[in-house]
């Protein structure tokens, strides 16, 4: 019977634990329910019918607090049992054994008090005695047995009574509190019963009235309704102006999206759908600029350009591109009279989207991270690149390529007003930098660049600007030294360039490490430059393999060294090519020398032909960023890819190729590039100018628009040809940089 008890005490306690859990989840889910009711009721205020939830909720929350309080009573009866029943029940476990223990000493006691001899009378004492003080303590402990057994088997009444007595009376009072909350609603049930019911009538007529103005509307013809175009910079809610518009994708198939744009907080942002998270396509509206676009196929097309990004919008007239078009003018202005936000201005920097007018690059995302230091570490590790070359600024992020200099976020900003043919910006801690760019970066900097561009700045005694100056001073100082060039060094007059191209000139060119690929390269490289292009494909292959690094070894004869400062800029940058000084070649393009200035004594070459020359990838590289012609021939009808092919450069090849190079045109030979490697057996060339052909035809292969032409567009095959020529690309680069 103890065990049986004891057990199906353990079956109640889990029971009622049960019971108690699953009350506590029911009362939760009520609580959301009724948490639901309110929202609902709280976002329809206006809709009287709907305003009666907040009636339905405040009873249903009493509901619940009622039905908590009865619960109390419940919670109590585990712990209570558990501490009263479970005690007794180990308490007679206890006693038992006691018991137990001492009549098997009383049945010891007996046997030998039944053993002991006549003859022996003092065992005979000794076993009485025995047998008396064992019988004694059997009573006792008997009469506690009973006791416990008595407690264990009759008690649990008197535990489970009171408690099942108190649950059940507060089931009865939340029962009839329940009905009295719910008989006073009673008269509320019934008037909200008929007005649903007048409703339900009311909502079919209005569907007849709605019908009918729907077939008037369908026989009406509609124009776009610009009627309600209009902005307002001041708008309470920050919201200068919102609608739709197309967006073109910086994709390769440039599709065209329609999205919910609007200026808001000096932003230009747009969603999906209305309730999408916002994108933000411009972080300060203050750094960007904005122009309609005529040149493209599309109507009604204006373009935002940001220092990191150019966006083209398409409205749906063009009343409403203008009135967007003066819209984020108005925001600009706004956001100019607003004061300057330092830690904005930081943040913008640190977090902004990345660049899509800066140059596109067949490299892959994994090769953006340099191996052993970041991008922004090396670069800023160059002479005067610590802080900004134009105010001073400590840690800039943002860079002009072509110029070779760092710059911070507003001086980024004045950089990209003056157009991509004064300074490409790019930021350092956002975009994709390729090898042969980041290598520019590392051989120029600002100490170079100011050195050149404010030559004069202290004799003209002019201040220049700070970190803390107006962004006016330093739009105006970076005018002056970029656009008007005011504190560059005089060249030489025109006499005097005339006196001195009587005089023997002298210079001197700093000698490159030589590439150990081969031994017979400079005896090739020479015999072509000398030969003036004479010597034809099979000559060179003859002489042997030319190897793929872009820096060779350049010597001149004493006979024919000269003063490059003393010529004028367009022969200056054409020898300073060569000669892959680029500090010298930006001082000439600074003095307004022609990137593509064409020598009319040495085959209409140009300095991008000179720099092919010369062997330096780099100097091409400065060259293209600064608008070299990557096709120009010369007179023989040779690119520069042609040069470079003859020359064996592979690095300079692959340059081109990614530039836009034209391998498809012969020179005066009848030769293309790819003959030109083939006979001179060059297979990194060839293998360069191979993948270059087969990614044309790919492209060529695929409809306008990017649309599926010929043949299947975007196969497994063919994203794995364009992903191996994109990896084979960019391991030359990096390899030949």
């Amino acid at each position: 019977d103890v065990v049986e008890i004891e057990a199906k005490l353990d079956k109640l306690v889990k029971l009622c634990s049960g019971m108690i859990e699953a009350g506590k989840a029911y009362i939760t889910t009520n609580k959301h329910f009724v948490s639901g009711v309110r929202d609902l009721s709280q976002q329809c205020k206006k809709d009287e019918m709907i305003s009666c939830l907040d009636k339905f909720g405040d009873s249903l929350q009493e509901m619940i607090n009622y039905h908590m309080d009865s619960a109390c009573g419940v919670t109590m009866i585990p712990t209570i049992s558990t501490s009263l029943g479970f005690s007794d029940v180990r308490k007679f476990k206890e006693t038992k054994k006691q018991f137990d223990k001492v009549r098997e000493d009383m049945e010891i006691s007996l046997v030998k008090n039944a053993q002991a001899p006549r003859h022996k009378p003092h065992e005979v004492e000794e076993a009485t005695g025995t047998l008396t003080i064992t019988r004694k303590c059997f009573r006792h402990l008997a009469l506690d047995y009973v006791l416990t057994l008595h407690a264990v088997l009759f008690q649990p009444c008197l535990y489970f009574s009171p408690q099942m007595l108190s649950f059940m009376h507060a089931q009865y009072t939340f029962f009839q509190q329940g009905y009295s909350l719910l008989h006073e609603l009673d008269p509320y049930m019934k008037k909200l019963a008929t007005e649903l019911d007048q409703l339900v009538i009311d909502s079919a007529v209005e569907k007849r009235e709605m019908e009918h103005k729907h077939a008037m509307i369908q026989q009406r013809d509609f124009s776009y309704d610009d009627s309600k175009v209009e902005f307002n910079v001041d708008a309470p809610n920050g919201v200068v102006m919102e609608g739709y518009l197309f967006k073109r994708a910086s994709n390769a198939f440039k599709t065209w999206n329609r999205r919910w744009f609007s200026i808001q907080n000096s932003q230009l942002v747009y969603q999906k759908k209305l309730k999408d998270v916002l994108t933000v396509v411009v972080e300060d509206l203050r750094l960007c600029t904005v122009k309609p676009c005529e040149d493209i196929e599309r109507r009604f097309c204006f373009e935002v350009v940001s220092p990191t990004k150019s966006c083209m919008l398409q409205a749906d007239s063009e009343k409403l591109r203008q009135a967007w078009i003066q819209a984020v003018q108005a925001s600009i202005a706004s956001a100019y009279r607003e004061s300057p936000d330092s830690y904005y201005i930081e943040r913008l920097d640190r977090t902004a989207s990345p660049s899509t007018s800066s140059i596109d690059s067949a490299t892959d995302s994994r090769d953006r991270n340099v191996k052993g230091e970041s991008i922004l570490q090396r670069v800023q590790s160059i002479p005067g690149n610590d802080q900004c070359c134009d105010c001073g600024q400590p840690d800039p992020r943002w860079a002009s390529i072509n110029l070779g200099i760092l710059l911070c976020i507003e001086c980024s900003g004045i950089h990209r007003s003056l157009g991509v043919h004064c300074s490409k910006v790019r930021s350092l801690t956002l975009d994709s930098w390729e090898p042969e760019l980041l290598k520019l970066m590392c051989e120029l900097g600002n100490s170079t660049m100011n050195q050149i561009y404010e030559a004069q700045c202290e004799e003209l005694g002019l201040k220049k600007p700070t970190a803390g100056s107006s962004r006016q001073d330093k739009e105006a100082w970076i005018k002056v030294k970029y656009v008007e060039k005011k504190f560059l060094k005089k060249l030489p007059s025109g006499e005097a360039l005339a006196e001195n191209e009587r005089k023997p000139r002298r210079w001197c060119v700093k000698k490159c490490q030589r590439n150990n690929s081969t031994t017979k390269a400079p005896t090739a490289r020479r015999k072509y430059r000398h030969e003036a292009g004479n010597a034809s494909p099979a000559m060179l292959s003859s002489g042997g393999n030319l190897p793929s690094s872009g820096e060779a070894e350049i010597e001149q004869e004493a006979s024919d060294l000269e003063d490059l400062r003393e010529l004028h800029p367009g022969l200056l940058i054409y020898k300073a090519a060569q000669a892959r000084n680029l500090p010298l070649m930006a001082e000439a393009l600074a003095h307004g020398a022609e990137v593509n200035w064409v020598n009319d004594e040495d085959e209409n070459k140009t300095p991008l032909v000179q720099a092919v020359m010369g062997g330096s990838l780099i100097a091409c590289e400065f060259l293209l960023q600064n608008g070299a012609d990557v096709n120009q021939k010369d007179s023989r009808g040779r690119a520069p890819l042609h040069h470079a092919t003859y020359m064996g450069h592979t690095g300079q090849v692959c340059l081109f190729l990614k530039r836009g190079a034209n391998q498809h045109a012969v020179d005066s030979d009848g030769q293309d590039p790819l003959s030109i490697a083939v006979q001179a057996a060059n297979a990194d060339i060839v293998t360069l100018l191979r993948l270059a052909r087969m990614n044309e035809e790919m492209r060529e292969a695929e409809g306008p628009f990017g649309q599926p032409g010929q043949y299947p567009s975007n196969s497994p095959t063919e994203l794995q040809y364009k992903k191996c020529i994109q990896e084979f690309i960019s391991l030359t680069m990096r390899r030949e940089c």
